[in-house]
């Protein structure tokens, strides 16, 4: 009995994903736990596994498809099943049936009498990814050369027509008589096609510069208690079964226990409300080979600091690999940036909304002061705290950044509250 495969829901937030690409292709024979297609949100990448064996009936959607969750996609079944009742509202149209020989014989004649006209929109169908991009680029379809499933017009058959099309429209210049100058050298390039989560990006970060009055402070802190504090828990015997704790997760751990007191900081800005939240949820910035993402994790002023460093590792580690849940990039109050490790010492991180603040954590560098009259070094790291003016005054964030320094060099006393 044929059986459906239905786009899964990768957690609550998402209502559709893009189909990236098919493994198999119909007729093909199916065993239990082979990947049929990749699929992607806008934050992560997926592989959907076959749950029955059988032989791929049919395929619904094709690569670049933007599909709605729980749709079902394809069919799974014995050769000769009726797949009609599992059709689904917007699927691919189905090929046209080859002209019979007395048509296609008739066609030349019938052309040769008939006034030339523009060529029709192509009638196996266009994929709504690739409509869209037609739209935006200005390229007509009818002009497109299906290369798609069923001779379906694709994404890239659009950017195919769009670089064909100057080449087609601009006649030969008739070579002069006399000696022509030399030739511009062409310039080299590479033209590298947005992804979804780069889309995601670059409209995030340009709606929160432009819809929000964000504005930065800079300070920095002595490390010197920090260090110390990472020396002794990485030399505490493995019986203890602490993590391995790093410096953003002290950071972490201190801006958790510290936020909680500053609800303003605490916040989302909703237009019309601020949402303040009881718990602190710690948006961590990852870089990811598909982008930026921020995982988050949830109530960290309620955790100790392992649990704190095993759920970021967690967290990250899952990103990186393109696996992680939706959800998980959803909910955090604050997000924690991190450059440090690539030697920037200082920076103007941007919010990441709803959120009214990010902190931007630099490299650790050495500093000089001067202590009972003599100049002493010390390992300083700079925080830059940037907060949104419409929800955050400039004096509760200095104070929230003010007890945040004084939390991180005195972290042996934090630890043991």
């Amino acid at each position: 009995m044929a059986s459906p495969v239905v786009l899964p829901r990768q957690g609550q937030s998402v209502e559709s994903c893009i189909i990236t690409s098919w493994n198999k292709q119909e007729g093909d024979a199916v065993q239990v736990g082979d990947v049929l297609f990749t699929y992607e949100t806008d934050k992560a990448t997926f592989e959907e596994l076959a749950k029955e064996a059988g032989t791929l009936l049919k395929i619904f959607f094709e690569a670049d498809d933007d599909v709605p969750v729980l749709t079902t996609v394809a069919v799974i079944g014995q050769p000769g099943e009726d797949v009609s009742a599992f059709t689904p509202e917007g699927a691919v149209p189905a090929a046209p049936e080859a002209p019979q020989a007395e048509e296609a014989a008739a066609a030349p004649v019938q052309a040769a009498m008939e006034p030339t006209a523009a060529p029709a929109q192509p009638a196996q169908g266009v994929s709504p990814r690739a409509r869209a991009t037609a739209e935006r680029l200005g390229v007509n379809l009818a002009a497109a050369v299906p290369t798609g499933p069923n001779g379906r017009v694709i994404e890239r058959d659009v950017f195919a027509t769009r670089e064909a099309q100057p080449a087609a429209q601009a006649a030969p210049a008739p070579a002069p008589v006399a000696v022509a100058e030399a030739a511009p050298v062409a310039q080299e390039y590479t033209d590298v096609k947005l992804t979804n989560v780069r889309r995601v990006i670059a409209k995030t970060m340009l709606q929160s510069l432009q819809q929000m009055a964000q504005l930065t402070h800079h300070t920095s802190f002595d490390a010197t208690q920090l260090n110390a504090v990472r020396a002794q828990l990485k030399a505490a015997p493995e019986t203890l079964g602490l993590p391995r704790i790093t410096v953003n997760d002290l950071i972490l751990f201190a801006v958790s226990r510290v936020l909680k007191n500053y609800p303003d900081v605490n916040a989302h800005f909703m237009d019309d409300h601020i949402r303040q939240f009881k718990h602190v949820n710690l948006g961590v910035a990852v870089d990811t080979p598909r982008g930026l993402l921020v995982p988050t994790v949830y109530a960290a002023d309620t955790k100790p600091l392992a649990t704190i460093a095993q759920e970021a590792k967690a967290v990250i580690t899952a990103a990186q690999a393109g696996s992680i849940n939706p959800d998980l990039l959803t909910g955090g109050t604050i997000t924690i940036t991190n450059l440090g490790t690539l030697g920037i010492e200082s920076f103007t991180p941007i919010i990441n909304p709803p959120q009214v603040s990010i902190l931007g954590v630099g490299a650790m560098v050495e500093r000089v002061r001067t202590v009972n009259g003599q100049l002493t070094a010390y390992p300083s790291i700079a925080l830059s705290l940037t907060y949104d003016h419409r929800a955050v005054d400039g004096a509760p964030a200095s104070r929230f950044l003010k007890d945040l320094v004084t939390a991180l060099e005195n972290l042996t006393a934090l630890l043991t509250m």
